[in-house]
């Protein structure tokens, strides 16, 4: 049998997707049910564990498959980027609405109603999915109603088929957003979770992590000599690392070292990163 690799299929001894049965061996094969994310965040962990370590994240409105549930976790596959972990069952429900809208924003807040005074009942990243059944305007501000009677502002939203024109652009939005491990949102986000949000929103769902990233996005490219052929929207990968060019020069990315979304010249940071953990590993043109 073909060895899969279990961060993009649901397998274990015990227990696997009923898809894989004749590619994979487990005790028992099942079906995943489908349900949606209803968490503004949901942690998506390697083992059921509380203190287990964060492979990812889905964000509100995301569908996923369930294996399993159980004392309180559950065994979910992510349908947009095939991911498998665990997160909290609470963090799940039914699809009970066709989404409308995306957050287009790096973050926003949900409102109890049509008014942003009023304390706020939640708040959901860039690429959270909403269904929008009605729109208010309380002092001039233009909210977007969802079936709940909650209200987003409306300027924050867009429709689910409209893409943005320049990934790039998208990425810059999380300039200052803090580093985070696992972090695929705007409220904190690793290097291939930038990449991986931004492209979704220019209309492009890519894969998850940067290993994954550095062998299937786009196609490979050879920069040429001291680099001279890279441009806008060009991907630099190390190992365990990706930015994206915003010029010939300048890079954005997500790091460990300013522990921030910020810019940094390319040439600066091969000599920095370099020092620990080597060159450029590979370059790639979406």
């Amino acid at each position: 049998m073909t060895a899969r690799d279990a961060r993009l299929h649901a397998f274990r001894s015990d227990l696997a997707d009923a898809r894989l049965k004749g590619s994979v061996v487990a005790d028992r094969f099942v079906a995943g049910r489908p349900a949606r994310i209803t968490a503004s965040v949901a942690d998506i962990r390697k083992t059921p564990r509380p203190d287990a370590g964060v492979n990812t994240q889905a964000l509100f409105g995301d569908d996923v498959l369930v294996f399993e549930v159980a004392e309180g976790w559950a065994w979910i596959q992510a349908e947009r980027d095939g991911y498998v972990g665990y997160v909290a069952d609470t963090m799940l429900g039914g699809r009970d609405h066709a989404a409308t809208h995306i957050v287009s924003v790096p973050r926003t807040f949900l409102y109890p109603g049509p008014d942003l005074r009023f304390p706020i009942a939640g708040q959901f990243s860039m690429g959270s999915t909403v269904t929008v059944t009605g729109a208010a305007e309380t002092r001039a501000t233009h909210y977007a109603v969802l079936p709940s009677g909650e209200a987003i502002i409306a300027g924050h939203l867009r429709p689910i088929d409209d893409v943005a024109a320049d990934y790039v652009s998208t990425a810059e939005m999380f300039l200052g957003t803090p580093y985070l491990w696992g972090g695929a949102s705007g409220f904190g986000i690793d290097c291939s979770g930038l990449v991986q949000l931004a492209l979704r929103m220019a209309g492009s769902d890519v894969l998850r992590d940067t290993d994954m990233q550095a062998a299937s996005i786009g196609g490979p490219l050879d920069p040429g000599p001291d680099y001279v052929g890279l441009r806008r929207g060009d991907l630099v990968f190390w190992k365990g690392h990706v930015a994206v060019m915003t010029d010939a020069d300048t890079m954005i990315h997500a790091n460990g070292h300013t522990m921030l979304v910020s810019r940094e010249g390319l040439r600066e940071a091969i000599a920095r990163i370099g020092y620990l953990y080597g060159g450029p590993t590979g370059f790639r043109r979406p």
